[in-house]
């Protein structure tokens, strides 16, 4: 088993190849750039780097959001060119669920991802290692920072946040938490792509027809559109 994964769904650009057991290579960069334009040529590279050719692959893996809905569709439009144009297995995992995985492995306690969605708001969930496997306590939501924290009170165990944007809340964090907040560090909140890989490998492939990203909000144009067409019908 040969897994390509392709995550481009925040500022965070990664692919990994994971064959077997082991992680043959993986590529990340955490900069403002098009996606668009970087991740072909960063896929190219990798698996040139690697020695491995298109028709080695027997599975693609892409982040399919929350995060950026430019980012998102990147990564999802190419995970499913490839595995339609390929004839091979697709499998989408959550944008958090790939933090909380790097995060929390051996740590006796709950991780919570978290992406920016300004105006106070947050892409969060939470997540712990229960019998050596990565269990979704509170489903990935849109919420608000200062909501999430006070519904976090009541949790009895330390919990660890993690994410490149949580410079911009983590007072806010460590205010309502205090010492049962634990923060992550540094080199661990870029998403590993082959922490992505090693999600979806063994995991059913999705309906390729079907499958779309997980947004959890409409984007604004389509909720304008919707806030609309609804002042129209009542009216």
């Amino acid at each position: 088993m040969t897994v390509l994964a392709i995550d481009t769904s925040n500022y965070a650009l990664g692919v990994a190849l994971l064959e077997e057991n082991q992680v043959l290579g993986e590529y990340i960069t955490n900069l403002k750039k098009n996606h668009s334009v970087r991740i072909m040529p960063a896929i190219e590279t990798l698996m040139s780097d690697c020695e491995r050719v298109p028709s080695d692959l027997t599975k693609i893996v892409v982040a399919k959001g929350p995060g950026s809905y430019t980012g998102v569709r990147i990564g999802v439009t190419i995970a499913k060119t490839l595995a339609w144009t390929l004839n091979i297995p697709l499998v989408g995992v959550s944008s958090l669920e790939i933090l909380a995985a790097g995060t929390g492995r051996y740590f006796d306690g709950m991780v919570s991802p978290l992406f920016d969605a300004r105006r106070g708001q947050v892409y969060t969930g939470l997540y712990q290692f229960v019998d050596g496997k990565l269990t979704v306590m509170k489903q990935d939501q849109l919420v608000m920072l200062d909501d999430w924290v006070d519904r976090l009170l009541d949790i009895d165990k330390p919990i660890i946040f993690v994410g490149n944007d949580l410079p911009i809340h983590k007072a806010k964090i460590e205010e309502v938490l205090g010492p049962k907040a634990i923060f992550a560090s540094m080199t661990e909140h870029n998403p590993r792509p082959a922490e992505l890989a090693l999600l979806g490998k063994d995991q059913a492939g999705d309906d390729l027809h079907s499958f779309v990203p997980n947004y959890i909000r409409l984007v604004e144009a389509e909720a304008k559109w919707l806030e609309a067409k609804g002042k129209i019908k009542n009216g």
